[in-house]
């Protein structure tokens, strides 16, 4: 909705018999890494509020959303104080709830895409390393030509060379990572890291490729927490023509 839209709409809306109008929630981008824009955009929210007030809407809560963003490559995102500081400055002494939606700043770091090399190409202009993991399994990189890290599970003591990192899926788009130095030889493990935000929700079955297993790491000890899916699961809800 519009913001210049949003006072007429909620006139609208507090006039329905059945509806109950509760709260305002906005969202202004992702993987923000200054806090000037997010308090720019609180204070026409509670502007809006105050405005809502006189109007006998009275709302219980304020969502203000998601956004602060996380380090991936080189970033330099705000620690979480400074980036709330501005935020609860605005809204200090209000009785709405103040709600965030943080995700990506929680889980983000929190996860990482584990792969083996399957094969080792060289090339004469380019190297490839040919992962079992794809495009289907991590979109950032082919959706957004967004950079995730790679680091070698189990580093070798032996010169580097410079790969692309790329899926078994015979797509153009089908990488997870361009030109990276890495000291590998096939069977390796690599590890893709800031996998946890925007990874296994944003993965497919493209190609009828099974989704990967979802493990949980705690100290030493390691849950399973989503089982890998089977092709055979993928056909069991496919029925023949008759």
């Amino acid at each position: 909705v519009a913001f210049a839209d949003a006072q007429t709409l909620y006139r609208r809306a507090a006039a329905l018999p059945n509806l109950r109008i509760c709260g305002v929630a906005c969202h202004i981008g992702s993987q923000l890494l200054d806090p000037a824009p997010m308090a720019e955009a609180a204070q026409k929210v509670a502007d809006l509020v105050d405005r809502l007030a006189s109007d006998g809407i009275t709302l219980d809560h304020i969502d203000l959303g998601g956004g602060l963003g996380i380090r991936y490559r080189d970033e330099a995102p705000p620690v979480v104080a400074d980036y709330l500081a501005p935020l609860l400055a605005v809204f200090a002494g209000r009785s709405e709830t103040l709600c965030f939606e943080p995700g990506r700043s929680l889980v983000g770091n929190a996860g990482l895409l584990l792969t083996r090399i399957e094969y080792l190409k060289p090339g004469e202009e380019k190297n490839f390393a040919i992962v079992d993991a794809a495009m289907n399994d991590l979109a950032r990189p082919a959706l957004y030509d967004a950079w995730h890290e790679v680091v070698e599970v189990a580093p070798r003591a032996a010169d580097a060379a410079r790969y692309e990192v790329v899926g078994p899926i015979c797509e153009s788009g089908d990488f997870l990572a361009h030109d990276r130095s890495l000291a590998v030889a096939e069977g390796d493990l690599l590890a893709i890291l800031s996998a946890g935000a925007y990874g296994m929700t944003m993965s497919s079955n493209y190609n009828t490729r099974p989704r990967a297993a979802e493990v949980i790491v705690d100290r030493d000890h390691a849950h399973l927490v989503r089982e890998r899916e089977t092709v055979a699961a993928l056909y069991a809800g496919e029925h023949a023509l008759r």
